[in-house]
C-alpha cells in the first residue's frame, strides 16, 4: 500500500510539473495563495517502526507520544490546470516539545532526571488536487496527493544517566531531511476572492538519526495526520 501511494505521489509531482509548463498565460488570473494553519498529530505508538527513537525511549523515560501534538501552519502557491485540477508548492512549520524524566532512576537527592525532546518538521510539499466539482463551483471539495520532503531536527536536552549509572548533562541532536508521500482532502467555500475551508493533510516519512549521538533508536518517525484550517486568496 506505501509503494502504491508512493508512485501515486510520484505521477501526481510529474504531472504538476507538466502543468506549469503546459499552462497558458491566461491561467494567470487562476493562481492563489493558500494559507493554513493547525494541528499536527504525529504517529502513535502502535504506528510507529520498532526502531524508532521514541519507541525505544518509551522503555526507560516516562512521556507520551501525544505530547507532541502540536501547531503547524505554513502556505502554499496553488495554480489551476485547467477547471477541476489545481498543483501547488507549499512550505510548512511545526515544533513541539515533551517533558520527559527517567522512569526507574532518580537524582542522589531524590529529584527526577529531567529532559527535553524536541521534533521540529519543516515540510517542503509538491501536490495536485482534484477538485469534482469545479474550481470555480461556490462549495469546493477536493482530494490530492504529493510528495514532500521533509527538513527535520531532532533533539534531547537535560541530564541522562550513564553507563556506570553516574549522571551527566547533555544535548544530542540529529537533523536531515526525509522524502515521502503526501494525501489530502478537503472543503472550502467561495466568497468572491477568499475562500476559507477546512483539510486534513496526512505525510509519511522517516529520518535517520547519527550514530555518533547514541540516540535509543537510529530513526524518527515523522508521519502523521495535520487538520487545518484554510485561507485560499485568489488573485
Amino acid at each position: 500500500m506505501r509503494r502504491l501511494v508512493l508512485a501515486f505521489s510520484v505521477f501526481s509531482v510529474f504531472a504538476l510539473v507538466i502543468g506549469f509548463i503546459g499552462t497558458p498565460q491566461a491561467s494567470a488570473q487562476q493562481q492563489s495563495v493558500n494559507l493554513f494553519l493547525g494541528g499536527f498529530i504525529p504517529h502513535r505508538f502502535d504506528a510507529r517502526p520498532v526502531d524508532d527513537v521514541l519507541v525505544n525511549d518509551q522503555n526507560f523515560l516516562d512521556f507520551r507520544i501525544p505530547d507532541f501534538d502540536g501547531f503547524t501552519f505554513g502556505g502554499e502557491y496553488l495554480v489551476g490546470l485547467g477547471s477541476f485540477l489545481e498543483g501547488g508548492l507549499g512550505i510548512g512549520y511545526y515544533q513541539d516539545t515533551a517533558h520527559s524524566v527517567y522512569l526507574f532512576q532518580v537524582n542522589a537527592n531524590g529529584s527526577e532526571i529531567p529532559q527535553d525532546l524536541k521534533l521540529r518538521i519543516v515540510p517542503f510539499t509538491a501536490t495536485v488536487r482534484f477538485l469534482p466539482l469545479g474550481r470555480h463551483a461556490p462549495i469546493q471539495p477536493y482530494v490530492g496527493a504529493g510528495v514532500g520532503v521533509l527538513h527535520y531536527r531532532y533533539s534531547e536536552t537535560g541530564q541522562f544517566v550513564d553507563s556506570d549509572n553516574s549522571i551527566f548533562t547533555g544535548d544530542f541532536v540529529g537533523s536531515g531531511t526525509a522524502t515521502g508521500p503526501v494525501v489530502l482532502g478537503g472543503v472550502r467555500m467561495s466568497l468572491g476572492q477568499f475562500d476559507p475551508g477546512f483539510e486534513v493533510r496526512y505525510q509519511s516519512a522517516t529520518g535517520d538519526l547519527p550514530a555518533s549521538q547514541t540516540f535509543a533508536g537510529p530513526r524518527i518517525d515523522l508521519g502523521g495526520f495535520n487538520y487545518l484550517f484554510t485561507f485560499n486568496i485568489r488573485f
